[in-house]
């Protein structure tokens, strides 16, 4: 509940409200008035206070690193999700070739191939 979520935060729940209607932190709703601040909810608005308290930076500037952090996040796991489909093929590919020995192994192919990753250009800054 808001009330709770202020009291953790050390904040008013004037500035929650604000924060929400600044798209900075969107808590779940429960019917039409009551919001649920989820942990991750609560980690955000101290992140919010720790920039705008102890770093100086206004609400415009706050919005902004919250969005290429979040970017920063998306890419993370989307990478990690390359990495682990890679690690799905490599080891698809090397039981093949330990299942029947008497493959023969081609020259001009690389046993394992070199991952190919990509990144999503998703950023409207």
């Amino acid at each position: 509940m808001i009330g709770v979520a202020a009291e953790l935060c050390g904040v008013h729940p004037q500035t929650l409200r604000q924060y929400e209607r600044l798209g900075l932190v969107i808590p779940s709703r429960v019917g039409a008035k009551n919001r649920l601040y989820s942990d991750e909810d609560i980690a955000r608005v101290r992140r919010i206070q720790r920039l705008t308290q102890q770093m100086g930076v206004n609400l415009a500037g706050v919005e902004i690193i919250l969005k290429l952090l979040d970017d920063m996040d998306d890419l993370r796991r989307d990478l990690e999700g390359q990495m682990q489909e890679y690690a799905t093929d490599v080891e698809r590919r090397v039981q093949a070739l330990f299942a029947n020995t008497s493959t023969p192994i081609r020259a001009d192919e690389p046993l394992l191939p070199v991952p190919k990753f990509s990144t999503r250009v998703k950023s409207d800054l």
